[in-house]
């Protein structure tokens, strides 16, 4: 829900400079999501049967509005705790087969290598215990990844202790069978843009002819926008002399929360975001990268899984408020985002948006087959 509001605010800033059909789609020469991100990345890179994106960003709240009380069905029975306890021990929190169908239904049998711009979808194979990446790349390469959207996103979705896991095969033209077991790709990648930039930079070390030609370091050319979803106020869900007593189920399930599952998945994100905003400030290319989260989170919208009327509409004023909020970077000692720019995300998003537009139309300008071209990109 929040990165939808900020994604729809981009968009509706990309379609002020050049028109109401501009998409994201059409400026990012790879869109990366993680876990519910890789649903909002197929959404908005799928194509419709006129060959433009399935969603437009304005789309993604209602699609959740409408969709996550069925996904997460509410139980609002007096033993609902103790019915919760006992799932997570035994299985999944929910089964999943709603928003398998819905997915199912939505992208239907389009397949990886049909995104109208390059993606980036993480997730994990635990048979192997490896992370699996499904890249526009590296499908060039490897025809087995070429999976169903629908499968990628029922896979990268699949958080642990909320939704089962996923199995499926794919097969190439061979007719060799390729198996994955997979579960949410935020367990290897909770912040997954350090991953698209490696797929990027590893086309450019291999001289693909997608991007004109710069050393694969050079992060001049790099124009990044990271998203996250919210997080829960640093002042503490967990305590270490509660966890002192912690067992298998107390890290399972405390306080409301997974604490397993929160720990590392906020780590991984940090720490990409801490290290690019290093990267970044070295180079003295601050203005090239920005990060979106609100770590001020508290009760019910900090949930995985509230998905009431309330609460959604709530996490929907939460990403508006963001938008006004200075920009931010995380401190590593105090795991609190700290304002580091008189601009706010809204201004951001703003000047990132012309400097888009401007690309794309630098593109159009080089391109010896002007608007229709897409052979020209540059990150």
């Amino acid at each position: 829900m929040i990165p939808g509001t900020v994604l729809a605010f981009l968009e509706s800033e990309l379609q002020k400079l050049e028109g109401e059909d501009a998409r994201i789609a059409d400026y990012f020469d790879v869109i990366a999501g993680t876990s519910t991100g890789g649903l909002v990345t197929a959404m908005l890179t799928s194509p419709d049967e006129n060959n433009r994106p399935l969603f437009a960003a304005k789309d993604i709240k209602d699609f959740y509005l409408d969709n996550c009380p069925k996904i997460f069905p509410q139980d609002s029975c007096p033993f609902a705790p103790a019915t919760k306890m006992i799932k997570a021990v035994t299985g999944p929190k929910y089964d999943g087969k709603y928003l398998h169908k819905l997915v199912e239904e939505k992208l239907g049998n389009r397949r990886l290598h049909q995104t109208l711009t390059n993606v980036v979808i993480p997730t994990f194979d635990i048979k192997s215990l490896q992370p699996t990446i499904f890249s526009s790349y590296e499908v060039k390469r490897k025809p087995s990844k070429n999976a169903l959207l629908s499968d990628i996103c029922i896979s990268t979705s699949a958080a642990p202790t909320y939704l089962p896991a996923h199995y499926f095969e794919t097969q190439d033209s061979t007719g060799k069978i390729r198996e994955f077991n997979l579960i949410d790709g935020g367990v290897a990648a909770n912040n997954p843009t350090f991953v698209a930039m490696g797929e990027v930079t590893k086309e450019i070390m291999g001289g693909s002819s997608d991007f004109f030609p710069i050393k694969p370091m050079d992060y001049r050319r790099f124009l990044v926008i990271s998203l996250g979803t919210g997080s829960q106020k640093v002042e503490g869900k967990y305590d270490a002399r509660e966890a002192t007593k912690w067992g298998v189920l107390g890290w399972l399930s405390s306080n409301g929360g997974s604490p397993l599952v929160d720990v590392f998945m906020q780590a991984s994100a940090d720490m990409v975001d801490f290290h690019l905003s290093a990267v970044f400030q070295a180079l003295h290319l601050e203005a090239n990268y920005l990060r979106i989260q609100d770590d001020t989170l508290s009760g019910s919208v900090a949930s995985v899984d509230i998905a009431t009327k309330k609460n959604l509409n709530n996490l929907v004023k939460t990403g508006e408020a963001l938008l006004k909020k200075p920009v931010s970077k995380v401190d590593l000692e105090t795991g609190q985002y700290d304002a580091c720019k008189l601009e706010t995300n809204e201004e951001a998003l703003r000047r990132f948006a012309k400097l888009l537009s401007n690309e794309r139309q630098l593109r159009h300008a080089r391109s010896p087959h002007g608007h229709n071209s897409t052979n020209l990109k540059r990150c």
